[in-house]
């Protein structure tokens, strides 16, 4: 099944997810998030806002196709079906691979709360406009 890709809505879903991300650990959180990951100061370069934009591409498009594949087999559209799959893959994911990830390193529970609300969010804001701009 050949999968109809809008990639102007996966870009805008991309960026969105960026700039949910530059805000949550910029302004809102970033003295929380250094203090809990133990980083003493957050440096960005041009490789890793690349990286941070390719991510958050790669992640839109898969999302995109969790989202038709849903509408498809499940009958499921709208702002309700994004919420529903951005939500689905936070939990089976994003959520049960970054619990391992602070444990294993010895890092505050709250740094996992922390980086999983900003996953959840963008997810959900991700699902939202991919599903309504399908």
């Amino acid at each position: 099944m050949s999968v109809p890709t809008n990639f102007l809505a996966v870009i805008v879903a991309a960026l969105v997810n960026y700039a949910i991300g530059a805000i949550w650990y910029g302004a809102l959180f970033r003295n929380a998030w250094q203090k809990l990951s133990g980083t003493a100061e957050m440096k960005v370069s041009a490789l890793s806002i690349i990286l941070g934009l390719v991510g958050a591409f790669l992640t839109a498009f898969v999302l995109h196709h969790a989202i038709f594949f849903a509408s498809e087999f499940f009958k499921t559209g709208g702002v309700g079906g994004g919420l529903m799959v951005g939500f689905f893959n936070w939990l089976g994911f994003i959520a049960p691979v970054t619990i391992g990830v602070v444990t294993y390193q010895k890092k505050p529970f709250a740094l996992w709360i922390l980086d999983n609300a900003y996953w959840l969010i963008s997810l959900l804001v991700m699902g939202i406009i991919l599903s309504v701009w399908q």
